[in-house]
Protein backbone atom coordinates (compact mmCIF):
# COMPACT_ATOMS: atom_id res chain seq x y z
CA UNK A 1 0.00 0.00 0.00
CA UNK A 2 1.70 3.44 -0.78
CA UNK A 3 1.59 6.16 1.13
CA UNK A 4 -1.35 7.80 -0.06
CA UNK A 5 -3.75 4.77 0.39
CA UNK A 6 -2.39 4.60 3.84
CA UNK A 7 -2.82 8.15 4.72
CA UNK A 8 -6.72 7.88 3.16
CA UNK A 9 -7.26 4.68 5.14
CA UNK A 10 -5.89 6.06 8.54
CA UNK A 11 -7.98 9.41 7.85
CA UNK A 12 -11.38 7.19 6.83
CA UNK A 13 -10.85 5.45 10.10
CA UNK A 14 -10.41 8.69 12.06
CA UNK A 15 -13.76 10.21 10.48
CA UNK A 16 -15.76 7.09 11.09
CA UNK A 17 -14.38 7.09 15.14
CA UNK A 18 -15.10 10.56 15.37
CA UNK A 19 -18.48 9.98 14.28
CA UNK A 20 -19.04 7.18 16.02
CA UNK A 21 -17.69 9.53 19.51
CA UNK A 22 -19.97 12.28 18.38
CA UNK A 23 -23.03 9.91 17.81
CA UNK A 24 -22.70 8.45 21.51
CA UNK A 25 -23.07 11.83 23.21
CA UNK A 26 -27.05 11.39 22.39
CA UNK A 27 -28.16 9.03 24.25
CA UNK A 28 -25.98 9.96 27.95
CA UNK A 29 -26.46 13.53 27.08
CA UNK A 30 -30.48 13.16 26.88
CA UNK A 31 -30.33 11.20 30.09
CA UNK A 32 -28.45 14.21 31.84
CA UNK A 33 -31.34 16.34 30.90
CA UNK A 34 -34.04 14.46 31.68
CA UNK A 35 -32.17 14.71 35.42
CA UNK A 36 -32.48 18.51 35.57
CA UNK A 37 -29.95 20.18 33.35
CA UNK A 38 -30.94 22.10 30.83
CA UNK A 39 -29.44 21.98 27.11
CA UNK A 40 -27.17 24.32 27.12
CA UNK A 41 -25.87 23.36 30.37
CA UNK A 42 -24.96 19.74 29.47
CA UNK A 43 -23.62 21.26 26.36
CA UNK A 44 -21.20 23.50 28.38
CA UNK A 45 -20.14 20.47 31.07
CA UNK A 46 -19.29 18.77 28.12
CA UNK A 47 -17.18 21.47 26.25
CA UNK A 48 -15.60 22.99 29.28
CA UNK A 49 -14.65 19.93 30.79
CA UNK A 50 -12.73 19.01 27.54
CA UNK A 51 -10.99 22.53 28.03
CA UNK A 52 -9.90 20.61 31.46
CA UNK A 53 -8.68 17.86 29.84
CA UNK A 54 -6.92 19.16 26.90
CA UNK A 55 -4.80 21.99 28.22
CA UNK A 56 -3.02 19.90 30.73
CA UNK A 57 -2.84 17.27 27.78
CA UNK A 58 -0.80 19.66 25.83
CA UNK A 59 1.49 20.63 28.71
CA UNK A 60 1.84 17.09 29.41
CA UNK A 61 2.49 15.61 25.70
CA UNK A 62 4.43 18.43 24.50
CA UNK A 63 7.02 19.15 27.60
CA UNK A 64 9.33 21.94 26.75
CA UNK A 65 7.58 22.55 23.27
CA UNK A 66 4.39 23.23 24.68
CA UNK A 67 5.07 26.76 24.73
CA UNK A 68 6.94 26.91 21.08
CA UNK A 69 3.56 25.33 19.75
CA UNK A 70 1.37 28.09 21.75
CA UNK A 71 3.96 30.40 20.22
CA UNK A 72 2.88 29.14 17.00
CA UNK A 73 -0.44 29.54 17.15
CA UNK A 74 -0.79 33.34 17.24
CA UNK A 75 -0.87 34.57 13.62
CA UNK A 76 -3.61 31.63 13.16
CA UNK A 77 -5.63 32.77 16.16
CA UNK A 78 -8.32 34.78 14.36
CA UNK A 79 -9.18 30.94 12.95
CA UNK A 80 -8.67 29.30 16.06
CA UNK A 81 -11.33 31.84 17.88
CA UNK A 82 -13.73 31.30 14.78
CA UNK A 83 -13.25 27.54 15.52
CA UNK A 84 -14.24 27.13 19.03
CA UNK A 85 -16.84 29.85 18.53
CA UNK A 86 -18.24 27.77 15.30
CA UNK A 87 -17.20 23.62 15.71
CA UNK A 88 -17.58 23.84 19.00
CA UNK A 89 -20.00 25.86 20.56
CA UNK A 90 -22.18 27.27 17.57
CA UNK A 91 -22.96 24.21 16.39
CA UNK A 92 -23.98 22.39 19.28
CA UNK A 93 -25.61 25.65 21.04
CA UNK A 94 -28.19 26.28 17.89
CA UNK A 95 -28.65 22.88 17.52
CA UNK A 96 -30.66 22.63 20.66
CA UNK A 97 -32.26 25.85 19.65
CA UNK A 98 -33.72 24.42 15.78
CA UNK A 99 -34.65 21.13 18.19
CA UNK A 100 -36.24 22.94 21.10
CA UNK A 101 -38.16 24.48 17.67
CA UNK A 102 -38.62 21.74 15.10
CA UNK A 103 -38.70 17.88 15.02
CA UNK A 104 -35.56 16.28 16.06
CA UNK A 105 -35.33 14.85 12.25
CA UNK A 106 -35.69 18.09 11.32
CA UNK A 107 -32.80 19.57 13.05
CA UNK A 108 -30.65 17.03 12.79
CA UNK A 109 -31.45 17.06 8.50
CA UNK A 110 -30.79 21.30 9.05
CA UNK A 111 -27.85 20.84 10.61
CA UNK A 112 -26.15 17.65 8.15
CA UNK A 113 -26.33 20.37 5.06
CA UNK A 114 -23.05 21.48 6.45
CA UNK A 115 -21.31 19.12 4.50
CA UNK A 116 -23.33 20.69 1.66
CA UNK A 117 -21.94 24.32 2.58
CA UNK A 118 -18.55 23.32 2.30
CA UNK A 119 -19.12 22.09 -1.38
CA UNK A 120 -20.77 25.29 -2.03
CA UNK A 121 -17.51 27.50 -0.36
CA UNK A 122 -15.32 25.41 -1.56
CA UNK A 123 -16.14 25.64 -6.00
CA UNK A 124 -17.90 29.28 -5.19
CA UNK A 125 -15.80 30.88 -3.24
CA UNK A 126 -12.33 29.42 -3.04
CA UNK A 127 -12.85 28.30 -6.78
CA UNK A 128 -11.17 25.04 -5.74
CA UNK A 129 -12.68 22.02 -8.15
CA UNK A 130 -15.35 19.77 -6.26
CA UNK A 131 -14.65 16.25 -6.27
CA UNK A 132 -17.83 14.84 -8.53
CA UNK A 133 -17.06 11.28 -5.94
CA UNK A 134 -17.62 13.49 -3.21
CA UNK A 135 -20.48 15.23 -4.03
CA UNK A 136 -22.24 12.48 -5.43
CA UNK A 137 -21.79 10.71 -1.65
CA UNK A 138 -23.02 13.81 0.17
CA UNK A 139 -26.06 13.27 -2.38
CA UNK A 140 -26.41 10.32 -1.06
CA UNK A 141 -25.86 10.61 1.99
CA UNK A 142 -28.42 13.77 2.76
CA UNK A 143 -31.30 11.40 0.83
CA UNK A 144 -30.55 8.39 3.71
CA UNK A 145 -30.29 11.10 6.02
CA UNK A 146 -33.71 11.82 5.59
CA UNK A 147 -34.95 8.37 5.88
CA UNK A 148 -33.18 7.83 9.05
CA UNK A 149 -34.65 11.19 10.97
CA UNK A 150 -37.88 10.33 8.61
CA UNK A 151 -38.58 14.16 7.52
CA UNK A 152 -42.02 13.43 7.02
CA UNK A 153 -43.37 12.42 10.70
CA UNK A 154 -44.80 15.93 12.20
CA UNK A 155 -42.86 18.17 9.75
CA UNK A 156 -43.77 21.86 10.76
CA UNK A 157 -41.94 24.99 10.10
CA UNK A 158 -40.96 27.81 12.41
CA UNK A 159 -38.57 30.67 11.42
CA UNK A 160 -37.22 30.69 14.68
CA UNK A 161 -36.03 26.97 14.34
CA UNK A 162 -35.33 27.06 10.39
CA UNK A 163 -32.94 29.58 10.79
CA UNK A 164 -31.52 28.27 14.18
CA UNK A 165 -30.77 24.73 12.06
CA UNK A 166 -29.00 26.23 9.10
CA UNK A 167 -27.03 28.13 11.50
CA UNK A 168 -26.06 24.87 12.79
CA UNK A 169 -25.14 23.64 9.57
CA UNK A 170 -23.11 27.22 8.78
CA UNK A 171 -21.12 26.46 12.06
CA UNK A 172 -20.41 22.78 11.20
CA UNK A 173 -19.24 23.66 7.87
CA UNK A 174 -16.87 26.18 9.39
CA UNK A 175 -15.67 23.79 11.33
CA UNK A 176 -14.56 21.19 8.37
CA UNK A 177 -12.81 24.43 6.60
CA UNK A 178 -11.00 25.91 9.18
CA UNK A 179 -9.17 22.66 10.33
CA UNK A 180 -8.76 21.70 6.27
CA UNK A 181 -7.25 25.55 6.16
CA UNK A 182 -4.31 24.91 9.11
CA UNK A 183 -4.03 21.42 8.27
CA UNK A 184 -0.12 21.15 8.34
CA UNK A 185 0.43 24.91 10.08
CA UNK A 186 -1.16 24.58 13.84
CA UNK A 187 -0.32 21.19 15.93
CA UNK A 188 -4.12 19.35 16.11
CA UNK A 189 -3.82 19.17 19.91
CA UNK A 190 -2.94 22.38 20.57
CA UNK A 191 -5.68 23.65 17.95
CA UNK A 192 -8.54 21.50 19.89
CA UNK A 193 -7.41 22.74 23.12
CA UNK A 194 -7.67 26.37 22.22
CA UNK A 195 -10.88 25.89 20.71
CA UNK A 196 -12.55 24.34 23.75
CA UNK A 197 -11.22 27.27 25.63
CA UNK A 198 -13.29 29.81 23.39
CA UNK A 199 -16.03 27.58 23.41
CA UNK A 200 -16.32 27.46 26.88
CA UNK A 201 -15.78 30.73 27.71
CA UNK A 202 -19.22 31.58 24.87
CA UNK A 203 -20.62 29.03 26.46
CA UNK A 204 -20.73 30.34 30.28
CA UNK A 205 -22.14 33.60 28.14
CA UNK A 206 -25.12 31.07 27.20
CA UNK A 207 -25.19 28.70 29.72
CA UNK A 208 -25.01 30.95 33.12
CA UNK A 209 -23.60 27.45 34.60
CA UNK A 210 -23.25 28.91 38.31
CA UNK A 211 -27.25 27.65 38.14
CA UNK A 212 -26.35 23.94 36.88
CA UNK A 213 -27.85 21.26 38.77
CA UNK A 214 -24.70 19.83 40.53
CA UNK A 215 -26.76 17.54 42.40
CA UNK A 216 -27.38 15.23 39.32
CA UNK A 217 -23.47 14.18 39.33
CA UNK A 218 -23.44 12.29 42.46
CA UNK A 219 -27.35 11.00 41.93
CA UNK A 220 -28.16 7.80 39.93
CA UNK A 221 -29.53 8.67 36.56
CA UNK A 222 -31.88 6.54 34.79
CA UNK A 223 -30.41 5.67 31.03
CA UNK A 224 -33.14 3.56 29.25
CA UNK A 225 -34.10 0.61 31.94
CA UNK A 226 -31.17 0.76 34.17
CA UNK A 227 -29.71 3.91 36.19
CA UNK A 228 -25.70 5.16 36.28
CA UNK A 229 -23.96 7.68 38.15
CA UNK A 230 -24.29 11.27 36.87
CA UNK A 231 -20.64 11.84 36.93
CA UNK A 232 -19.90 8.57 34.90
CA UNK A 233 -22.47 9.93 31.75
CA UNK A 234 -20.64 13.42 32.19
CA UNK A 235 -17.20 11.86 32.41
CA UNK A 236 -18.38 9.90 29.26
CA UNK A 237 -19.53 12.54 27.07
CA UNK A 238 -16.41 15.14 28.19
CA UNK A 239 -14.22 12.17 27.56
CA UNK A 240 -15.28 10.50 24.42
CA UNK A 241 -18.14 12.35 22.52
CA UNK A 242 -15.93 15.67 23.02
CA UNK A 243 -12.19 14.72 23.52
CA UNK A 244 -11.43 12.01 21.20
CA UNK A 245 -14.30 12.73 19.17
CA UNK A 246 -12.27 15.94 18.06
CA UNK A 247 -9.13 14.95 18.30
CA UNK A 248 -10.34 12.12 15.51
CA UNK A 249 -12.17 14.46 13.87
CA UNK A 250 -9.32 16.51 13.12
CA UNK A 251 -7.47 13.95 12.81
CA UNK A 252 -9.45 12.85 10.01
CA UNK A 253 -10.18 16.25 8.14
CA UNK A 254 -6.02 16.53 7.56
CA UNK A 255 -6.39 13.03 6.13
CA UNK A 256 -9.20 12.89 3.93
CA UNK A 257 -9.84 17.16 2.91
CA UNK A 258 -12.83 18.69 3.91
CA UNK A 259 -14.62 17.68 0.72
CA UNK A 260 -14.56 13.77 2.25
CA UNK A 261 -14.58 14.06 6.11
CA UNK A 262 -17.60 16.14 5.39
CA UNK A 263 -19.37 13.11 3.17
CA UNK A 264 -18.07 10.71 6.48
CA UNK A 265 -19.80 12.53 9.29
CA UNK A 266 -22.99 11.41 8.27
CA UNK A 267 -22.38 7.96 10.05
CA UNK A 268 -23.03 10.28 13.36
CA UNK A 269 -26.44 10.19 12.32
CA UNK A 270 -26.38 6.22 11.88
CA UNK A 271 -24.29 5.81 15.13
CA UNK A 272 -26.53 8.11 16.94
CA UNK A 273 -29.57 6.04 15.92
CA UNK A 274 -27.70 2.30 16.66
CA UNK A 275 -26.89 3.66 20.15
CA UNK A 276 -30.00 4.89 20.90
CA UNK A 277 -31.82 1.50 20.14
CA UNK A 278 -28.88 -0.35 22.21
CA UNK A 279 -28.94 2.48 25.28
CA UNK A 280 -32.55 3.67 25.46
CA UNK A 281 -34.36 0.57 24.03
CA UNK A 282 -35.46 3.32 21.05
CA UNK A 283 -36.80 1.29 18.14
CA UNK A 284 -35.77 1.39 14.57
CA UNK A 285 -38.30 1.23 11.58
CA UNK A 286 -37.54 -0.83 8.32
CA UNK A 287 -37.35 2.65 6.76
CA UNK A 288 -34.80 4.36 9.19
CA UNK A 289 -32.49 1.01 8.65
CA UNK A 290 -32.81 1.63 4.96
CA UNK A 291 -31.75 5.11 5.59
CA UNK A 292 -28.56 3.95 7.91
CA UNK A 293 -27.74 2.02 4.87
CA UNK A 294 -27.97 4.74 2.51
CA UNK A 295 -25.85 6.93 4.45
CA UNK A 296 -23.39 4.46 4.68
CA UNK A 297 -23.63 3.83 1.07
CA UNK A 298 -23.07 7.75 0.56
CA UNK A 299 -19.77 7.55 2.94
CA UNK A 300 -18.40 4.81 1.04
CA UNK A 301 -18.87 6.68 -2.03
CA UNK A 302 -17.34 9.64 -0.91
CA UNK A 303 -14.58 8.63 0.51
CA UNK A 304 -13.48 7.14 -2.96
CA UNK A 305 -12.67 10.45 -3.96
CA UNK A 306 -9.09 10.72 -4.48
CA UNK A 307 -7.75 14.62 -3.01
CA UNK A 308 -4.46 15.75 -3.55
CA UNK A 309 -2.93 15.81 0.42
CA UNK A 310 0.28 15.44 1.21
CA UNK A 311 1.97 12.89 2.91
CA UNK A 312 2.91 14.91 5.74
CA UNK A 313 -0.05 15.12 8.17
CA UNK A 314 0.20 15.97 11.75
CA UNK A 315 0.15 13.53 14.08
CA UNK A 316 -0.94 13.22 17.51
CA UNK A 317 2.59 13.98 18.88
CA UNK A 318 4.24 16.29 16.90
CA UNK A 319 3.69 19.44 14.51
CA UNK A 320 3.29 19.09 10.96
CA UNK A 321 5.61 21.03 8.62
CA UNK A 322 3.75 23.36 6.48
CA UNK A 323 1.91 21.99 3.54
CA UNK A 324 1.98 23.95 -0.06
CA UNK A 325 -0.61 27.00 0.02
CA UNK A 326 -4.01 25.79 -1.89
Amino acid sequence: MDQAARTRTTGLAFAVLSSICFGASGPFGKALINAGMSPLQATWLRVAGAALVLVPLVLLLRGPAALRALRALRPHLPRLALYGVTGLAGCQALYFVAASRLPVGIAILLEFTGPVMVLAWLRLVRRVPVHRTAALGVAVAVTGLALVVQVWDGLRLDAVGLAAGLGAAACQAAYFLIIDRLTGDVDPLAMTAVGSVVGAAVLTLLAVPWTLPWEVLPAAVPVGGHTAPGWVLAAWIILVSTVVAYLTGVAGVQRLSAQVAGAICYTEAVAATLIAWAALGERLTPVQTVGGVVVLAGAFIAQRAVIDRTPAVASPETPAPALNAR
